[in-house]
């Protein structure tokens, strides 16, 4: 099994094969690079490479993949302690490009974009560690997964079929390149399907040229409200959200500005994308599609009994199949359950088609109230909706009569006032469900990875 093809170039050189934050590489020049990393890496242990957007880090984390060594992506905003973290336990004996904080000592290997090299790699086993990618962090630390190349490539291979994803299209991203969204599916995938790939610098949520666009929740919705940039996008054939769940209102307006129906994408970094629309069916607003061939999926409600497919019962979401992870870095908690099962911690409804739509976590996204529970995601929807409002998170905090009352924080345009907020969400929600305090803040505390980390929200009260 070769896991990433198009290295070996498809006809004519690529001039522009992979382009990262305005630099090239053609398609011979990218494998004589990668080939060039590869030599002098091959029989590590694990190999880190920040994950910053350059050329540079690219070709070194194809390098680690085509040689098979584990690659280990550190996000570049990671403090000194949680790189040492994340190198200790992943294993790792190399570092890609030059050297930072928390490096334990280990040996840097500069990546050199005019060393070039012929080699031909063999191929590893299916089963070997293609990558260690963290958790998003939400409600502990990150924990570093195991995930196979059988895995990576059976994935790639499956949204290759849906999305109708194939070597005449441009893939054009700004999704982070150290999370699986970013790193399997937008730059290896392009390497697998022989896409040319587009990566965009840390400012740019969107760029020119291409056919197929991947970007996170937040990229799109600050493309939605920039009316012209939106609209340069009407040319592209299909425009895909992944990483989180997709604010309704955010996908109404791109449909408006664009004339496309966002395509959603459902995955853990344990599962990749499980559930996916499809370029021919796009997924309706505030769903992420139906499961992917091969892939099983099961929701349970707190009775552990199965929840109807009626579009309004909760419960939680368990994965089986091939795209599921081999185990974690800190080997401590079983891979799946006994019969194979991976519970997510992500409750979902079904709606009669199978479509699924994304609640929140289990564990931070619900809000306890005495006399009935609140999906934080529901109510942060209805804020996203509301003009002038950038970012929102809601959180329960403990409350002497309510149990935990709704408690909203707010990125916002200034001038909106908390009642205004209250009301909106009281013309769509019940009343229990209405924020009982909203906090307007300058951001929101995120993890790392890029997730709200609503633990310190709670924290803060």
């Amino acid at each position: 099994m070769t896991l990433l093809p198009a290295l070996y170039g498809h006809g004519a050189d690529r001039a522009d094969a992979v382009r990262v934050a305005g630099r090239s590489l053609s398609s011979e020049a990218l494998l004589g690079c990668v080939n060039a990393v590869a030599d002098r890496i091959r029989g590590a242990g694990a190999v880190a490479v920040d994950a910053t957007p350059s050329l540079e880090a690219v070709v070194g984390m194809v390098g680690a993949v085509h040689a098979g060594v584990p690659l280990v992506p550190v996000p570049p905003d990671a403090d000194e302690r949680e790189r040492r973290r994340i190198l200790r336990e992943a294993g790792v004996t190399v570092v890609l490009g030059p050297t930072r904080p928390g490096a334990l000592g280990l040996p840097a290997v500069p990546v050199d974009l005019r060393q070039r090299s012929s080699t031909r790699q063999p191929e590893p086993e299916p089963d070997a560690d293609a990558v260690i990618l963290y958790t998003g962090g939400t409600s502990g630390p990150p924990r570093g997964v195991r995930i196979s190349r059988r895995a990576v490539a059976v994935g790639l291979d499956l949204l290759a079929d849906a999305w109708r994803w194939t070597g005449d299209d441009v893939l054009v991203q700004g999704a982070p390149l150290f999370r699986a969204y970013g790193l399997v599916v937008g730059l290896l995938g392009a390497l697998r399907v022989g896409s040319r790939f587009v990566h965009l610098d840390r400012e740019a949520v969107a760029g020119p040229g291409g056919t197929l666009y991947l970007a996170v929740p937040g990229q799109w919705a600050r493309i939605a409200r920039d009316r012209p940039l939106a609209r340069a996008l009407a040319g592209a054939r299909l425009l895909v959200s992944g990483d989180a769940p997709l604010a309704p209102a955010v996908t109404e307006r791109l449909r408006l500005l664009t004339s496309h129906s966002l395509v959603q994408g459902y995955g853990t970094t344990e599962t990749l994308i499980a559930l996916a629309g499809r370029a021919d069916a796009p997924t309706a607003a505030g769903a992420v599609g139906a499961p992917l061939p091969g892939v099983e999926v099961r929701v349970l409600g707190r009775d552990d009994l199965p929840v109807p497919a009626d579009g309004e019962s909760v419960g939680e979401l368990s994965i089986r199949g091939p795209t599921l992870f081999s185990g974690y870095v800190d080997r401590s908690g079983q891979r799946t359950g006994t019969d194979g099962w991976h519970a997510t911690g992500d409750l979902v409804s079904v709606t009669p088609d199978g479509s699924h739509r994304i609640i929140g976590r289990r564990r931070t996204d619900v809000v306890h109230g005495r006399v009935r529970s609140v999906y934080a995601g529901q109510v942060e929807e209805v804020l996203l909706s509301y003009p002038g409002v950038h970012d929102a998170a809601v959180v329960g905090i403990p409350h002497r009569l309510l149990g935990e009352q709704v408690t909203a924080y707010v990125v916002a345009a200034e001038g909106l006032t908390a009642q205004a907020l209250i009301d909106h969400v009281g013309r769509y929600l019940s009343a229990c469900q209405r924020p009982r305090r909203v906090h307007f803040v300058d951001e929101l505390p995120r993890s790392v990875q890029g997730r709200i980390r609503k633990s310190l929200l709670i924290a803060a009260g």
